[in-house]
């Protein structure tokens, strides 16, 4: 696990913490370095199973997960991540599906496994920052 450097100084109003999942380290480096430049930090996993572990052990305002991952993919950590909610009690963790395929079915399939929202590949600034404060306003 690699975390995310700190954020850049005045970049945001309130520091969230981000649980970033991809599979592909070119993909992380691109997620951090864009959320880094939005003021937030968080840490970075390479697959669902690593996700749901340190899910155990620290608190996140946000999840950008990618849909496709060998060993657990998105759907599948997305489906334990909420059923751990419900089992627990604990508040609703927003999660923001990355995927490189977009279309309206899969968008209102992704929120209908539980998603929140829906980036797709290559991530851009622009969209990230919209998604972000719309998932978690300030």
């Amino acid at each position: 696990m690699t975390t995310t450097a700190a954020p850049a100084a005045g970049s945001a109003t309130r520091v969230l913490r981000v649980l970033v999942v991809d599979d592909d380290a070119m993909n992380l480096r691109i997620a951090a370095r864009l959320l880094r430049e939005l003021g937030h930090t968080g840490a970075l996993v390479t697959d669902g199973n690593k996700a749901l572990a340190i899910l155990e052990q620290q608190s996140f305002d946000l999840m950008l997960l990618d849909v496709l991952m060998p060993q657990l993919d998105g759907l599948s950590t997305l489906k334990a991540v909420r059923q751990r909610e419900q089992a627990r009690r604990l508040p609703r963790l927003p999660v923001l599906m990355v995927s490189g395929h977009d279309s309206a079915d899969t968008q209102q399939h992704f929120r209908s496994a539980g998603a929140d929202g829906f980036v797709t590949k290559p991530l851009s600034s622009a969209v990230l920052k919209a998604e972000v404060a719309r998932l978690v306003p300030r």
